[in-house]
């Protein structure tokens, strides 16, 4: 008072519930009197049109920030509350003071059981959120409440927190408080793009009936096709009745994403709803802060355009451009520059003519409603309701062309177009052919190839699709969004090249710098009750030297959440790669008493290094369970470690051809075939939109090392609305060395195109060669001359040599009419086949059709017609349910091969490869161990002569030993010589790889050891290494084939509902292949009854090391 200072505090808000955002008290900021009192030339105050406080609003609205306050009531009997609630924000510099929850966007009855109520509470800066005190008054007839969480979101700070309660806030409940204080849970903090505040202004015209009771929506464009969301301006319907009238200025300050420096166009639109929803719009300003804070800069957007179904072209979306800039900035001296200039090259606005095909199949036409969503690089048009047709009156009807008129900024080069309908009208269902889009004004068209259906009933039930344009190479990942499918890019060499940092969107919680490799994860929970958990889980990788991971976060398929009793969930993650893991983090997201976990047991599986995992927790991850902490450091000490084959990543990509019909819905199995040894039968997933026509889809794929490739198998089920495909090539990159390794087919995999087959084999072409040969098989059936030897079923045969399999060749067509009658020779010829080498085995069965299916076979004979050799495969037993052994299926060993006795003495072959971490003058022992002998030491003498184990070198040694078996160990010391003085430093020797080859076989095997090995003067110190890789000669396999007979005991469980009464088949897998598809049948037996024991003979060839894979189709 004494120094007569007054402060002016404008407003200019509601403090209403009903009104603006539905806050009673609010914070306000002092300005200069200039904007509040009038000048000496005006009267009447800073009213009027041109108020000067208008202008203050933007700026208010950066000073100020307001959060979106998000209230969580639980799912409990009367959780419920009639109280008055309040809530107070605490930051690190102030407080938001204790603020009424009036006003909820969501429910009038608030806070009612199970609801969610969002409110908005706007203050001054608060500094970093880091509480937050809720609470009510006790009033009304059911006070008590229980708060699941809290949660607030500040746009202007790019920050969403959660403040997890699960408490009651009741009298008479827990702890009897009303109030509670509530910390955020950092690992559920959400961090985005902060939003700026724009200043819209939207002109309504002074022509007659110009103004709208519609609820108007904006876009707004930056470079690049950098947008905002979509945002309708009205909060409610009296602001709809009160804005936009007759030669009008409707004013809005709103926070949106920050589009960049630079605004390209805008959108505006309308809902067409209200009385009189037709609108004339005259221009638009749209008002913002200069990056430095220092001054505004306003851009108009000139329209003079209906936005009327019944006016001008009968849209309701407008892309406007703009035409100039005014900039009013603060110089250092205080004086205000203005400056006003046009806009320099703004973006044209174009009419595209959009050509739509319906295809000419039944039912392919529709009565619902089409909509059109355009992408370019410069933008899109936002999703554009196709309603009148150029050409036709009736749309969309059976082998039809309808053009539509779109008007839009122009969008650059179009790459993608997203279709919809609304499923409406009697015949909904669409077939789309084809989509055309023409640029009227340079005359650029762009092809979109669909042939797909928009149905519930029909292909995969799908109402919305994306379409890329035809000649389109760039990234599709928008088509899926699954956590698996992210991890894959994240491990694609895409990736290699991409700044981690400007990774921006879904994708950024998926990346980590340094090199990356896949992780699979399962968890097992609990059967305690209260076991299960709806928490957000992740593990951190700890390997040597410290070295972490970032956080992995295990998140499920869209639609599945949470951690059930007694579940095991699996998941599919990518991770930094930090070497041999010594230690692994488990943990969880939820901070609230009710977020508690029980972890029975956790598996971490690692491709690249062939090693799984395999911890029993038993353990609580819960505040007010167990030890109190959600997240626990599991040593792998601890862990169950098995070896499971180390696996190499390749990136697999797969051209489908440009044919009418060439995508497909069918399943995808591949086989690939190396020199050293196959794969499995895998399947490619599709994805959704994967194996389109002309398009290319890429996977990454681990493989065992089983490289270089020979060729490739690739099966289709015919399964689905498309049956068939069209399959182009296939290329492997080896993501390690960069090795590219193609296959090439090009034609149909479909039963009535092309070959008229769903399998087919392609040749592995290495720098322009190919890996393998081309022959033709003649196969020859000899029928044995017994009674009733003859069979009506059919017959199936896989050829086996030592370069892979021939897959399964139906026995079909034969020189006699009919086939396999008793003491006939039936003769097969498969031509164009990939040579399969020297044969080692062939697999015989039938489908057990017919009159008389049982069948004596005595011997098959296949020729190879390129190297005129003929291989003889004796059998002389029964094929029949009911005769012999009722086996139907037999593995028959090659008569060529000759079978050795088995060796008692060999020489093996020991190269020894030195890294650069150590040299040695000194000498080395060796001592194998096999899983037949264990060989004497093996003394390395190094000498001044003959020196050996330089830094860097490979050095090659020959062993006489008694034959070991398979070599599964190896022992190395480092001795030194006799006499040798040893210096207290210590010495090493760096031994990277050892590769022993047993040579009267050629079976290779491989250790990879990379380890310092120090000096000593007694044996009894040395390292131990596990066998790395095994590469079996087909030698070795040929000697390893000799009939056996397996005994399969099967004993069911004792749970209730255990045994079964389906048909029941094993798979046993060896080292030398496997069994085939045998099912387990006895005569007048119930097998497979709960607690029972059955047991089966099966026959077959050796198959070494075996393990079990059983079949049922139903429970079990």
């Amino acid at each position: 008072m004494n120094n007569e200072i007054t402060y002016y505090f404008p407003c200019q808000r509601w403090l209403a519930v009903e009104e603006d955002d539905g806050q009673l008290s609010r914070e306000l900021l002092p300005v200069d009197e200039s904007y509040v009192l009038p000048s000496e030339d005006e009267e009447g105050g800073g009213g009027g049109d041109n108020n000067p406080l208008d202008n203050l609003a933007l700026e208010q609205k950066d000073k100020s920030t307001t959060f979106s306050v998000t209230v969580k009531t639980g799912d409990k009997k009367n959780a419920g509350t009639d109280a008055n609630v309040f809530i107070t924000l605490f930051g690190t510099q102030d407080n938001t003071g204790m603020t009424l929850l009036k006003s909820s966007k969501t429910n009038s009855d608030k806070f009612e059981r199970d609801s969610i109520e969002i409110f908005t509470v706007e203050t001054l800066d608060l500094g970093d959120l880091w509480k937050v005190r809720i609470g009510h008054d006790n009033t009304g007839k059911a006070p008590g409440w229980f708060v699941d969480w809290v949660e607030v979101d500040a746009p202007s700070l790019g920050k969403c927190m959660t403040f997890p309660c699960g408490r009651w806030l009741a009298k008479n409940e827990d702890d009897g408080a009303i109030v509670r204080d509530l910390f955020h849970a950092e690992l559920q903090t959400r961090l985005y793009t902060p939003f700026v505040p724009y200043e819209i202004i939207l002109y309504t015209s002074d022509v007659f009936a110009a103004g709208t009771d519609a609820n108007i929506f904006i876009v707004i464009y930056g470079c690049d096709a950098v947008c905002t969301q979509q945002k309708y301006l009205c909060t409610n319907k009296r602001e709809q009745k009160l804005f936009f009238e007759r030669k009008s200025a409707s004013r809005f300050i709103m926070e949106l994403e920050d589009v960049g420096e630079i605004i390209e166009k805008i959108r505006i639109g309308h809902d067409n709803t209200g009385i009189n929803p037709g609108w004339h719009c005259s221009h638009v300003d749209i008002r913002r802060l200069l990056p430095d804070k220092d001054g505004t800069e306003t851009l108009t957007f000139p329209c003079d355009r209906w936005l009327a179904k019944s006016e001008d072209d009968k849209k309701t979306i407008r892309e406007l451009v703009p035409y100039d800039i005014f900039t009013e900035k603060y110089m250092r001296d205080g004086s205000l520059r203005q400056v006003y200039k046009e806009v320099e090259e703004p973006l044209d606005i174009v009419l595209y003519s959009v050509q739509i095909f319906t295809g000419n199949v039944p039912g392919a036409g529709t009565d619902a409603k089409v909509y059109i969503t355009i992408y370019g690089d410069l933008g899109d048009t936002g999703e554009r309701y196709l309603g009148k047709s150029e050409n036709r009156t009736n749309k969309f009807e059976k082998g039809t062309a309808d053009t539509f008129i779109i008007e839009a900024a122009d969008l650059g080069v179009i790459y993608k177009i997203k279709l919809r309908h609304d499923n409406t009208k009697w015949c909904a269902d669409w077939y789309v052919e084809k989509v055309e889009i023409w640029n009227d004004t340079n005359e650029d068209e762009f092809l979109f190839l669909c042939g797909r259906w928009l149905s519930l009933k029909k292909e995969d039930g799908r109402l919305e699709r994306l379409f890329y344009e035809k000649e389109y190479t760039g990234d599709r990942s928008s088509n899926c969004s699954s956590p698996a499918y992210f991890w894959e890019i994240a491990l694609s060499s895409k990736m290699a090249d991409v700044d981690v940092a400007t990774v921006t969107g879904p994708m950024a919680a998926y990346v980590q710098e340094g090199p990356v490799i896949p992780y699979y994860v399962s968890v097992t929970t609990g059967k305690h009750k209260d076991a299960a958990t709806d928490s957000r889980a992740f593990i951190l990788l700890i390997g040597e030297d410290d070295e972490r991971s970032n956080r992995i976060w295990l998140d499920f398929p869209r639609g599945k959440k949470g951690f059930d009793c007694g579940s095991v969930e699996e998941f599919y993650v990518a991770g930094l790669d930090v070497g041999i893991i010594k230690k692994i983090e488990l943990g969880h997201d939820g901070a609230s008493p009710e977020s508690c976990w029980l972890v029975e047991e956790l598996c971490l599986a690692v491709p690249t290094q062939g090693t799984k995992y395999t911890l029993r927790c038993n353990c609580w991850l819960a505040k007010d369970r167990g030890d109190g902490v959600t997240s626990r450091v599991f040593d792998l000490l601890d862990a169950m470690v098995v070896n499971i084959g180390v696996k190499v990543l390749y990136e697999m990509t797969v051209w489908t051809g440009d044919v009418v019909g060439g995508g497909t819905d069918s399943n995808i199995f591949m086989t690939l075939y190396g020199i050293n040894g196959s794969t499995e039968e895998v399947q490619l997933d599709k994805k959704k939109a994967r194996f389109e026509r002309e398009q290319n889809d890429t996977f990454i794929m681990e493989i065992l090392d089983i490289a270089p490739f020979t060729k490739m198998r690739i099966r289709i089920d015919g399964l689905g609305s498309r049956p068939e495909w069209f399959l182009e090539r296939i290329l492997l990159k080896n993501m390690n060395t960069g090795d590219l390794t193609m296959f090439y087919y090009g034609d149909w995999l479909s039963q009535r195109k092309g070959k008229k087959t769903l399998v087919c084999e392609m040749c592995a072409v290495i720098d322009g060669e190919e890996m393998m040969e081309w022959t033709s098989y003649t196969v020859s059936v000899k029928t044995s001359d017994i009674l009733g030897a003859g069979t009506d079923a059919n017959v199936f045969i896989i050829i086996f040599g030592e370069n892979g399999d021939s897959g399964t060749l139906a026995l079909k067509q034969s020189a006699n009419w009919n086939k396999f009658e008793r003491n006939n020779t039936d003769t097969f010829n498969f031509p164009d086949m990939l040579s399969l080498g020297h044969l080692c085995k062939l697999r015989v069965w039938h489908d057990n059709k017919g009159i008389f299916p049982g069948w004596h076979l005595s011997y098959i004979d296949v020729k190879d017609n390129s190297r005129d050799e003929t291989f003889r495969f004796q059998c002389d037993c029964w094929l029949s349910r009911s005769e012999g052994d009722r086996q139907t299926l037999r593995d028959l060993a090659c008569a060529n091969n000759e079978i050795r006795d088995e060796l008692e003495e060999t020489t093996y072959e020991i190269v020894i490869e030195t890294g650069n971490g150590g040299e040695t003058r000194e000498n080395v022992w060796l001592i194998l161990e096999g899983r037949k002998n264990r060989s004497k030491e093996f003394l390395v003498e190094n000498s001044s002569r003959q020196r050996a184990f330089r830094k860097g070198t490979t050095d090659t040694f020959e062993f006489d030993s008694v034959f070991l078996g398979d070599i599964a160990s190896l022992c190395v010391g480092h001795l030194a010589r006799e006499d040798r003085f040893i210096p207290k430093r210590e010495l090493v020797w760096h031994v990277k790889t050892i590769t022993i080859t047993e040579l009267e076989y050629g079976n290779v095997y491989f250790f990879n050891c990379d380890c310092l090995i120090p000096l000593k003067r007694k044996r009894k110190y040395f390292k131990v290494f596990e066998v790395t890789k095994t590469t079996e000669s087909f030698a070795s396999k040929v000697q390893s084939l000799v009939p056996v007979k397996y005994e399969v005991i099967v004993t069911t469980g004792y749970e209730p509902g255990a045994g079964t009464d389906a048909n029941v088949f094993v798979t046993i897998f060896g080292a030398n292949g496997d069994t085939g598809k045998r099912e387990l049948k006895q005569k007048m037996r119930n097998l497979f009854e709960r607690g029972s024991t059955d047991r089966f003979f099966l026959e077959t060839l050796e198959l070494a090391m075996a393990r079990l894979r059983p079949a049922a189709k139903c429970g079990w």
